[in-house]
């Protein structure tokens, strides 16, 4: 069974009279009982146990006292799953303290609520309690990556799996706060947005998400080439730096941009994410450079034209990413809140959405066409 049909088996269970149903209906029944704790939380997919086996076997022969160190880190993850899996599951009615929840009810409330500020205390338990234990997952996985390259003999490409699968988590944090942004957003059909609620519902149910599975390589391949980049902050058009990232992508980024690159909040989103500086801080820039005639800049300059830090380096792990993407998000949902000038979504946000509208499309024509 796919996401989608998940969905689609979540949007009949909504709108039924609520019965609880078996969490495993969730899943296809060759799927490994011990990879999912009662309430569908995945502790470690088929291929992250795979790695996981991989590195026991060579620091068994290699570093056997930093095999009981991992072994012991690897405990602590799967027990704090199993304390997740206490808490009631989002996928079924549930008779809480002073109410009854339902998976409909839980859609149609994030939805409505359009709020500004932190929503940790609106959110579900097993929400807040899963985005710990997915952090807690990726530090373990980044742990690994280490000890695959100083104790465990591997090769570079073999090492690069750890660091790809911790980049790839990293994404699925990333995708929680994406579709609340989606799901806020009153521009996007009503339906459409029901479904992100739902895709968001799962994730928060499994702590892992097809759908950004799908889209993580292509983002991490955009952050690859945005690294590579030298840019010269010159005219501030990110031009060529637009050409050389599309030039490595495949077709989806392309169809991306060609389709909506010349919408100005994705251009502008587009220009916060080349130069790994905020538009107001672009708008200065151009404007520092015109007085001064300066034709360009290298970005170890920037911080000293706009007299602040900014962290404009090229050699960033996945924890630089999630911290870069965070400012750029909050400066968004500023701009959205006090009405100001500049983008008031994310790269992110515009790239999942383009993907999701896809996919719903498509769906659309695959049903009409039967």
């Amino acid at each position: 069974m796919d996401e989608q049909e998940k969905i689609e088996k979540l949007k009949v269970i909504s709108e039924s009279t609520f019965d609880s149903v078996s969490i495993n209906e969730f899943f296809d029944e060759e799927t490994k009982k011990d990879e999912i704790i009662q309430t569908g939380i995945i502790v470690f997919t088929d291929h992250q146990q795979k790695l996981i086996d991989r590195l026991s076997t060579a620091l068994a022969q290699h570093a056997p006292d930093r095999l009981d160190r991992l072994q012991n880190r690897l405990k602590d993850v799967t027990d704090l799953a199993k304390s997740i899996a206490r808490f009631p599951s989002l996928l079924e009615r549930s008779n809480m303290t002073t109410s009854t929840r339902t998976p409909e009810a839980l859609v149609e409330t994030l939805i409505s609520y359009q709020e500004d500020g932190d929503t940790t205390l609106h959110m579900p338990s097993k929400a807040t309690l899963g985005r710990g234990f997915l952090i807690a997952k990726i530090h373990t996985f980044f742990s690994m990556s280490k000890l695959a390259k100083n104790y465990a003999h591997m090769d570079d490409k073999q090492v690069k799996e750890y660091a790809d699968e911790t980049t790839a988590m990293m994404f699925t944090l990333m995708a929680e706060d994406v579709y609340i942004n989606l799901i806020r957003d009153k521009t996007i059909s009503i339906d459409m947005r029901r479904e992100i609620a739902n895709y968001l519902i799962i994730l928060w149910e499994h702590r892992s998400d097809q759908t950004i599975s799908d889209i993580a390589p292509v983002l991490q391949s955009v952050w690859n080439a945005r690294r590579s980049l030298a840019p010269a902050f010159g005219t501030m058009m990110g031009t060529s730096e637009l050409l050389l990232v599309t030039l490595q992508m495949d077709e989806q980024w392309n169809s991306f941009i060609r389709e909506k690159l010349s919408d100005t909040d994705v251009s502008q989103a587009m220009e916060e994410f080349l130069f790994g500086v905020s538009h107001e801080q672009v708008l200065r820039l151009k404007e520092i450079l015109k007085n001064q005639g300066v034709k360009s800049i290298g970005r170890d300059e920037v911080s000293s034209y706009l007299g602040e830090r900014v962290k404009t380096d090229i050699n960033l792990d996945y924890r630089d990413f999630y911290l870069l993407y965070t400012v750029r998000r909050d400066n968004a949902r500023a701009r959205q809140r006090l009405h100001i000038p500049g983008p008031k979504k994310t790269l992110e946000d515009h790239f999942f959405r383009f993907i999701m509208e896809q996919n719903h499309e498509k769906q659309k024509n695959d049903t009409f066409a039967k």
